[in-house]
């Protein structure tokens, strides 16, 4: 491998193990504060990760993570910042479980319908706060903040009992769906099942990474999101492209939801999880936009989520479940801060490297002139 490749590979590894040392520390600091065993939470959550049935989970999870990861890297690879995926994946998660619950069709069919309703609503979605930016040059940020907040509202509305809600007891679920439109997983026994949909999280990683590096699109993407200007002088329509960015986001976003809804759930229902989204921008930043790197920091995540619940149930000494949350919020922090960090150095070694070329190259040059004036 070229010197110039291993410092890179150097420069795209040192960020997120900086970021998970130091969490790791802060962590241990926090627990330390609180007079409690800086090492043994770890200990505990690890343990659960032998058991088969928590293995499941944390692979049902990390899928879900994942989606939802995938489609805020592609806003960032733009330069955009989704802040809406949770209200766009938990929309298309209404509407396909409403469509799932009112139309049936051969599986065959009925699969990859309601994957595409779940696709055009994350699109439609996310496609306001794109064309909110375009045509009005309104943050996307800001736009997709308030469209969370409307999707909350429109979802209570159409699972109202008078529009599309079914009341199940103490809760409100929209029904239901045909057994044709279930995603069959993989039956692990007493472990229980995995989601067969994180098959298809898989394929949308394999797509992601084709798409952004060995295609024309791609390329204009990322340098849309690396300089608009630089873009726009090389006929690339940038307003095009990001609200194109903002779509492909979206869509990805509202497949999030299906591993739970077509795999588990079978209908949509107040307790569907929230908060995915956000989770995604963690999940994101960590595996830096990079398909691979986000699947391993799903897989910490989704370890994070289904490992700490035995913290409560620790002997002698319980612990609280939150340490994992802590992590997690300390891992965004160190991300950003070791990011740059990285950067600066990489930056000072790359001037370095040119200052010594410079250098040599002018030494060479005036050994050049001394034997000829000889």
């Amino acid at each position: 491998m070229k010197k110039f490749d291993k410092e890179r590979v150097l420069l795209a590894v040192a960020g997120p193990v900086i970021a998970l040392v130091a969490a790791v520390v802060l962590t241990s600091f926090v627990l330390l504060a609180s007079g409690k065993s800086p090492i043994e939470p770890y200990t505990l959550m690890f343990e659960q990760a032998g058991f088969a049935d928590v293995q499941v989970l944390i692979i049902n999870q990390a899928g879900v993570y994942y989606l939802a990861a995938l489609a805020v890297a592609v806003g960032f690879r733009m330069n955009l910042f989704n802040i809406g995926v949770d209200g766009q994946y938990r929309l298309a998660a209404m509407m396909t479980a409403v469509v799932g619950a009112h139309v049936s069709l051969p599986a065959a069919l009925q699969i990859p319908f309601l994957m595409l309703i779940a696709v055009l609503t994350g699109a439609f979605w996310a496609g306001i706060a794109g064309v909110l930016k375009v045509t009005r040059g309104v943050s996307e940020v800001v736009a997709t903040i308030m469209l969370n907040a409307i999707a909350t509202s429109l979802i209570g509305y159409l699972t109202l009992t008078e529009v599309w809600g079914q009341p199940l007891g103490n809760n409100q679920t929209t029904g239901v769906m045909k057994e044709s439109g279930w995603f069959p997983g993989f039956d692990m026994g007493d472990a229980g099942e995995i989601y067969g949909f994180t098959l298809i999280a898989v394929l949308a990683g394999i797509l992601y990474w084709l798409v952004l590096n060995r295609t024309r699109f791609g390329f204009d993407l990322r340098a849309t999101g690396a300089s608009e200007t630089a873009a726009a002088a090389s006929g690339v329509d940038a307003k095009r492209m990001v609200l194109t960015a903002m779509l492909i986001s979206g869509g990805m976003a509202g497949l999030a939801g299906l591993p739970i809804l077509l795999g588990d759930a079978h209908t949509y229902s107040l307790s569907f999880p929230t908060g995915l989204g956000f989770t995604g921008i963690t999940i994101a930043l960590l595996g830096r936009n990079n398909p691979v790197g986000i699947a391993f920091a799903a897989l910490l995540v989704a370890f994070l989520d289904k490992a700490s619940p035995a913290l409560d149930y620790a002997t002698p000494v319980a612990y609280d479940k939150e340490i994992a949350v802590i992590m997690q919020g300390l891992i965004v922090i160190a991300v950003v801060v070791s990011y740059e960090a990285v950067r600066v150095w990489g930056l000072r070694r790359q001037q370095r490297r040119v200052g010594a070329e410079l250098a040599a190259a002018a030494a060479n040059d005036n050994s050049k002139k001394e034997v000829a004036a000889r």
